[in-house]
């Protein structure tokens, strides 16, 4: 028996020596975990949940441009534009086919016409002398061979009148011939006034009168010019002699228009 407890106890002591022994050994007992040989590569694992949305980058680059859509409806009517301007004239257009041959005429009873045309002058006759007449007495237009003059009863000052007359279609009377100023000076009388505007001022040193149309009154001694001088226009007696006066004043004026224009609707 005591052999066998001591066979024991030497096993045992052994085995704890062996023990003992690797576990001191630094290769075996060492904390550190040195790296196997490299394994064999692994299965694809499963797709991930999707993550969470980054931050906003920079804007990119502008991308080109893409290709044009499709034609769109036809959209609703504008409102309608202004007139244009009138365009050029045309080309003449190509002329037309021949009309038909016309009924023959009759034979021209010329007597007869002959007499139309006969009480047709005395018609024109009449008339000129109604015209005349409506002229002279009812609208009080006095005319020469080539002017009509046309008294005017609103006092206005010389520049005023003159302008009234140039609206009228004319100007202030230019006696230039002494048949004219006799036409004008009975005028006036007639009217039962002494003195009115004329078309005429005193011009510059070496033109002593000026018409208003620009022209110079040479022979000054022909028309009688009375003194005294007060003014640079000139007004015209009911006897005719012309004289100068103030041109601030007002009074009457006589207006003149030529025959070759027509006279305007207001002109009385």
């Amino acid at each position: 028996m005591d052999g066998e407890n001591f066979s024991r106890k030497l096993f045992l002591f052994l085995f704890l020596c062996h023990v003992n022994q690797v576990c001191t050994t630094t290769e075996v007992c060492s904390n550190s975990i040195l790296p196997g040989p490299k394994g064999d590569p692994g299965e694809v694992g499963t797709e991930g949940e999707e993550g969470r949305m980054g931050k906003t980058g920079p804007p990119g680059l502008q991308g080109l441009n893409g290709e044009y859509g499709e034609k769109g409806d036809v959209g609703p009517m504008g409102k309608i534009g202004p007139i244009g301007d009138r365009g050029d004239k045309g080309q003449h257009g190509v002329p037309g086919p021949p009309g038909m041959k016309g009924k023959p005429g009759t034979t021209c009873d010329c007597g007869r016409y002959r007499k139309v045309v006969g009480q047709m002058d005395v018609n024109i006759s009449k008339l000129k002398k109604a015209i005349k007449f409506l002229k002279n007495v009812i609208l009080g237009i006095r005319e020469t061979e080539d002017k009509f003059y046309l008294l005017v009863k609103e006092p206005r000052k010389y520049g005023e009148a003159n302008l009234n007359c140039k609206l009228r279609g004319g100007s202030l009377a230019m006696p230039r011939s002494t048949e004219s100023n006799t036409l004008l000076a009975n005028y006036i009388s007639e009217a039962d006034l002494t003195l009115v505007f004329i078309g005429l001022q005193v011009g510059e040193s070496e033109v002593r009168y000026m018409y208003v149309d620009g022209e110079p009154l040479l022979n000054t001694t022909a028309w009688g010019l009375q003194e005294p001088h007060r003014g640079n226009c000139v007004q015209m007696s009911n006897t005719g002699y012309w004289s100068q006066v103030d041109c601030g004043a007002a009074q009457y004026y006589i207006c003149e228009f030529d025959k070759n224009k027509k006279i305007p609707a207001n002109v009385m």
